[in-house]
């Protein structure tokens, strides 16, 4: 069987069970867990790959954890990280949905740090594609359902454009955005074109 999926299963299933040991220690409403993986601040965690909520759009949040409680992401055998994840918004209901995004958005926004390193000047190259529906800084667009890149952790950015690209994510026939994304990651020949476009929006800021 294959070792990343073991790997992602094992991790659900430890998030999960510790949650099940929290329950009798907090309101049955309250499902505020998300900083055990994202952290205290928000601001993500690379070992599990954890993106930075702090400052996300709530439109873009709230789209994502409805993706991954209806198993429209997080489900691929090979998406390791989106795999640890669908369990823990498989239970989310309506309100507590509605709760965590309003939590998140009550956080202080801060950017990510550059770990990345590209050639900034092929990675404008590649972005003028991103731009049309992520915009000329990265600050993202609701109504085309395209989040802000600038600010994000770039190692996120990296792994999600690899799943694209392999079909690991945007597969599923009702993630509409996903499918239209894949084709795009498609454009980026390789991993060292997918390092130059991550490390030219590492450049973006939203003012």
């Amino acid at each position: 069987m294959n070792l990343k999926y073991l790997t992602a299963v094992g991790l659900g299933l430890l998030l999960t069970t510790t949650l099940q040991a929290a329950e009798t220690e907090r309101e049955p409403f309250d499902d505020r867990y998300c900083t055990t993986c994202h952290g205290a601040d928000g601001i993500g965690n690379e070992g599990v790959q954890a993106p930075r909520l702090a400052g996300m759009e709530d439109w873009y949040l709230r789209d994502q954890l409805v993706k991954f409680r209806e198993g429209i992401r997080g489900t691929h055998p090979e998406d390791t990280e989106g795999l640890a994840m669908q369990p823990m918004a498989a239970k989310l209901s309506d309100e507590s949905i509605e709760d965590i995004v309003d939590w998140v958005g009550s956080w202080d926004y801060v950017p990510a740090e550059a770990t990345i390193e590209g050639e900034v000047d092929a990675g404008r190259q590649l972005y003028s594609s991103c731009a049309s529906c992520h915009g000329r800084n990265g600050e993202g667009n609701e109504a085309l359902g395209a989040p802000q890149l600038a600010g994000q952790n770039d190692w996120y950015l990296v792994t999600q454009l690899k799943n694209f690209k392999a079909g690991y994510r945007g597969s599923h026939p009702d993630d509409v955005r996903g499918r239209q994304m894949q084709p795009m990651a498609q454009m980026l020949q390789n991993e060292q074109a997918i390092d130059n476009v991550v490390a030219y929006i590492n450049t973006l800021s939203v003012d």
